[in-house]
């Protein structure tokens, strides 16, 4: 009972729609304006930066709350993978609110930052991980000029990090499976998220963060 409610709960949390509901504080629908997108780089595009920074810090928290809860409530071994998996459904149950909110007719965000959150709450295994990819999506991010290529390569480096963090620290693939197939998976939610980007990337269309 307690898992069903740990992972409905991280859905409709992670449906919240943070980035909507700042713009409507502020008079605005960033769903007509910029991107059109309800995160959070859409968000300080329209309003500003302290907005998008509001509504980044949210929008991690709605993944990392419920991760670490789910974390906190369902204690047993680590390393069991039915216990990971357990933790990894409220997880993936975040993300996938944010990027289909039933509050909002299931189209949502891109999920980047509710993915860094729900790593977050993944304590040594994603969090370390992610902490490489963040490492990247800079270094990109800011080379490029482009939020979406930071992104993209995110999703790539998180599961790839994993993997060799993994691997680094001696431990068995077969034991730890739930966490480099939950890692994947949200991977390729925001590359497929970010499909209409990689179209703008490649003609050179995309948007650039201002200075």
């Amino acid at each position: 009972m307690i898992p069903a409610a740990l992972v409905i709960g991280a859905y409709l949390l992670g449906a919240i729609p943070f980035g909507l509901l700042i713009g409507r504080a502020r008079g605005v629908d960033v769903r007509t304006q910029g991107s059109r997108n309800i995160g959070a780089t859409n968000v300080g595009r329209v309003l500003g930066r302290k907005w998008g920074y509001l509504c980044l810090a949210l929008d991690i928290l709605k993944g990392f709350v419920p991760t670490l809860s789910a974390a906190l409530l369902l204690r047993g071994d680590r390393a069991d993978p039915r216990q990971q998996l357990l933790v990894l459904l409220v997880a993936v149950a975040a993300v996938l609110g944010h990027v289909f909110p039933v509050y909002l007719g299931f189209r949502g965000g891109k999920g980047v930052a509710t993915t860094i959150g729900v790593a977050l709450g993944v304590w040594p295994y994603f969090s370390i991980a992610m902490a490489a990819a963040l490492v990247a999506y800079a270094l990109v991010r800011f080379t490029t000029g482009t939020v979406s290529a930071g992104s993209l390569t995110l999703a790539v480096v998180f599961p790839l990090a994993l993997l060799a963090y993994l691997r680094w620290s001696g431990l068995s693939l077969a034991d730890h499976w739930p966490l480099q197939a939950v890692a994947v998976l949200l991977g390729l939610v925001i590359i497929v998220r970010h499909r209409e980007n990689v179209q703008r990337l490649f003609t050179g269309r995309e948007l650039r963060v201002r200075k």
